[in-house]
């Protein structure tokens, strides 16, 4: 994919109305879902829907770019998911509930032999596990480094699976905060995105209504490396877009960074507003930069 994804938002796959609307919603990319939002008396209505729907954007015509959330492995349906949404070219698969990089590893043979089915260019549909909605998943997240998964375009993380999966009656402590578990699966994920030289993606932020505690949350969580965020409501898109990008303040400071650089060729540490900078703030300024020219109008 040649752009990040700073924002994902879900839509039922059910909802027609709702899908209708993902071309101008604003977000770097739709997740159609197929497996929690969606009962499972409605699931054969979705499998029908969301085809559909990616039929009528054919790729290289969508300005969103359209992902499809199957059923987990353990409920028996992601085969037939897979073949219902496959003809429709979808440009990526949101896995569920992965406990390792072999749950992808498979996934990804399924999908070899769809795309060839399909006509589809080999290794195009991308795969995003949610990798820590297990009890084992966290354990097994270093191992994505090493993996060899070319499919693999980020990884995130989420809450709720995994408080279920350890019979948790909360997530978060008494400040409303992560509790210390959730805290970990977090960081690890970071960790691994990060090892893996793929996306990291944060998970959703619940209170939709609280912008300005959005706006905040992103801000932070880019700052500590992430770079996108799950969207649960469309009012979310912006203030996660906006979270994800570097400020004015950061594009001009890097800016400098970098001429300060280009002013001593060949030096390791260059004097800027009277503090030392070096190699790693030069780094730092370039992905700032190379952030801010990724989506510029």
């Amino acid at each position: 994919m040649s752009l990040p994804l700073r924002s994902m938002l879900f839509i039922p796959g059910d909802s027609e109305k709702k899908m209708a609307k993902a071309p101008t919603c604003g977000a770097d990319a739709v997740i159609l879902d197929l497996e929690d939002s969606v009962s499972p008396e409605n699931k054969p209505l979705a499998r029908r829907l969301v085809p559909d729907f990616l039929r009528t954007t054919p790729r290289g015509q969508r300005t969103v770019q359209y992902w499809v959330r199957v059923n987990p492995f353990d409920t028996g349906l992601t085969l037939d998911d897979l073949a219902a949404i496959m003809p429709g070219a979808p440009d990526g698969i949101m896995q569920p509930k992965t406990n390792d990089p072999g749950d992808v590893r498979r996934l990804s043979h399924y999908l070899d032999a769809l795309e060839a089915v399909h006509g589809l260019e080999r290794g195009s549909v991308k795969i995003l596990p949610v990798a820590t909605e297990t009890a084992i998943a966290p354990f097994t997240l270093g191992q994505f480094a090493t993996a060899g998964l070319d499919r693999l375009a980020g990884l995130t993380w989420g809450a709720e699976d995994l408080s279920a999966a350890l019979g948790a009656s909360t997530n978060v402590d008494a400040s409303g905060e992560w509790a210390f578990t959730y805290k970990m699966a977090r960081s690890l994920c970071l960790l691994a995105a990060h090892a893996s030289g793929v996306q990291a993606i944060d998970t959703l932020y619940v209170d939709f209504r609280n912008e300005e505690g959005l706006r905040a949350s992103c801000r932070a969580a880019r700052a500590e490396g992430f770079t996108g965020r799950i969207a649960i409501h469309p009012a979310q898109v912006a203030g996660i877009n906006e979270g994800f990008m570097p400020s004015p303040e950061e594009v001009d400071h890097a800016r400098r960074v970098l001429q300060a650089f280009a002013a001593h060729p060949g030096a390791g540490t260059v004097g800027l507003d009277g503090k030392m900078v070096d190699i790693p703030h030069r780094k730092q300024a370039e992905r700032t930069l190379a952030q801010a020219r990724a989506f510029s109008p």
